[in-house]
């Protein structure tokens, strides 16, 4: 079974590590470098493989270890962020220009699907988006208008594929649903076929963009690269696009029922935040999966209370046998309601990323694919404006900001701590972790399952801020722009590139010898 970035496992996990094929040469120069074997650096790499150019991805951990393996896996064109808020952004004309995006993004993964005879339960549906009181069924006339506008196949209906009162609903033509993990594995299995290279356990530690080539130096080796694609969810270093992601976790469980009543469909009702339901098989099993929940990351101090407050939603209405799977997934939240995929700020012109998705990251990663292929291979293309990163406008002072925040000082080089007065200070039970202070020093501390401290400093390696512990997953998380770390400071997630500080711990029999 694959790891993932988090301790909880979801539907998808039950798979084993893919195993690569073509191995990496060094003296080699590629065309593209791709950072990030999730569902966007795979498609992409497929895309610019199929076109001609040799393409080298490097993955931190393993494919699918991050939101890939962690996704709810809807594919849509009704979209998180409404085409209300599109339309008001961006403009009409524009608006359509996204439902024409992410429509050829789903008729894409279809394609794939069908010419490579991909076995991952993809299945066309329908979607449902219902009000639940007045309010909710003015937005819900909002929304519906906007979409129609846009270019959506809609209408009213006056049923739902589930037993959940409303009163309002709309019906949308043309989503999906799929097995992300079954899809990817297919085709990076494609990729490296025409020639692509995959390095798992590979993590990027400097980039060098000084001349026309680009060096891109890991923990193993250094390559070298004419371009290179940060498909990271969020880009590392410090960007402009930090201060316009920001970072959100969602809850998601998949559940046996003691009936058949599995919806038909993509369902979604309006609160805020918002739930949603919809039917998956793997292995000759039903599941119903739900999601909802979400709150900004490092902001929810009980993690696990999200569980039960999503469970207990559920149970209203549907007859729950067992909850099999449950887990959480990060998304990063744009500012102005679409991705930033394009040319990246503040770097030179043969550096991309796709980043800030919300919660459409099957739909919009097919989406940066398409999009980064026609600004490598044709200099162009019909989405390119729209989604661009250049519509970031610069920050005064962002320079020496950079420059102040660039390096964390290594404050506990040479210094330990009693584990015995820490413990009875923190008073933690296992699996519990927090910040505190100590003899004048600030610690990030957590105890595991076996009653084991682990202790490492709370400062964020990205940009300084602190950490807070997230419960349910056991990890440190950054409220400011999303790093993730294991109880050791390990890197889980960017965009930090660096692990957090450790802090020794000693029994005081220990500092006896």
């Amino acid at each position: 079974m694959i790891t993932r970035d988090g301790a909880h496992v979801s539907l998808w996990q039950d798979m084993p590590v893919y195993e690569t094929e073509n191995k990496p040469t060094p003296a080699e120069q590629y065309d593209v470098i791709i950072v990030g074997a999730g569902i966007t650096g795979i498609s992409t790499g497929l895309l610019l493989q199929k076109s001609g150019l040799k393409c080298l991805i490097l993955e931190a951990h393993h494919i699918g270890f991050g939101t890939t393996g962690g996704t709810t896996a809807h594919l849509n064109t009704l979209l998180d962020n409404p085409y209300t808020t599109i339309s008001k952004n961006f403009g009409k004309e524009n608006a359509r220009l996204v439902t024409l995006a992410t429509r050829e993004a789903i008729h894409l993964i279809k394609r794939h699907v069908e010419d490579y005879r991909i076995d991952c339960n993809f299945e066309e549906a329908p979607a449902y988006l219902f009000s639940q009181n007045e309010e909710q069924s003015r937005e819900l006339e909002d929304i519906a208008r906007a979409s129609q506008e846009a270019g959506l196949s809609l209408e009213y209906v006056y049923s739902i594929p589930a037993t959940i009162p409303f009163e309002k609903a709309i019906r949308v033509e043309g989503q999906a649903k799929f097995h992300p993990l079954k899809y990817i594995y297919a085709l990076a299995k494609q990729y490296e076929a025409s020639g692509g290279t995959i390095l798992q356990y590979c993590r990027v530690s400097n980039v060098n963009e000084e001349g026309d080539v680009i060096e891109v130096q890991s923990d193993s080796a250094t390559f070298k690269t004419k371009r290179l694609i940060y498909a990271t969810h969020i880009p590392p270093t410090i960007n402009l696009l930090h201060l316009r992601c920001a970072p959100w976790r969602s809850y998601a469980m998949a559940i046996k029922l003691n009936n058949e009543q599995y919806p038909e469909g993509l369902l979604y009702d309006m609160y805020d935040p918002y739930h949603y339901y919809r039917t998956q098989v793997v292995d000759g099993e039903k599941y119903l999966i739900v999601g909802g929940e979400d709150h900004k990351t490092g902001h929810e101090a009980n993690t696990d209370k999200c569980f039960r407050q999503l469970e207990s939603y559920v149970r209203q209405y549907y007859s729950v046998r067992e909850v099999v799977y449950r887990w959480s997934s990060q998304y990063f939240e744009p500012a102005d309601g679409l991705p930033y995929i394009g040319h990246m700020p503040g770097h030179s012109e043969n550096v991309y990323v796709a980043t800030g998705y919300g919660g459409n990251g099957m739909t919009f990663s097919s989406v940066a694919a398409m999009v980064l292929h026609d600004l490598i291979v044709l200099k162009e293309g019909i989405f390119a404006d729209l989604f661009s990163p250049s519509r970031i406008k610069p920050v005064a002072g962002f320079v020496n900001f950079i420059e102040h925040n660039a390096d964390v000082a290594k404050q506990f080089i040479g210094k330990w701590f009693a584990t015995e007065g820490l413990d009875e200070m923190a008073a933690l039970a296992p699996g519990e972790g927090k910040v505190v202070k100590y003899n004048g020093e600030v610690i990030a501390l957590s105890k595991d399952s076996e009653g084991m401290l682990h202790a490492v400093s709370p400062v964020c390696t990205h940009m300084k801020c602190s950490v807070s512990w997230n419960l349910t997953e056991q990890t440190w998380d950054c409220p400011c722009h999303g790093a993730r770390y294991d109880p050791d400071g390990k890197v889980l997630t960017g965009p930090a590139s660096h692990n957090l500080e450790p802090i020794e711990l000693r029994t005081l029999e220990e500092k006896k010898r």
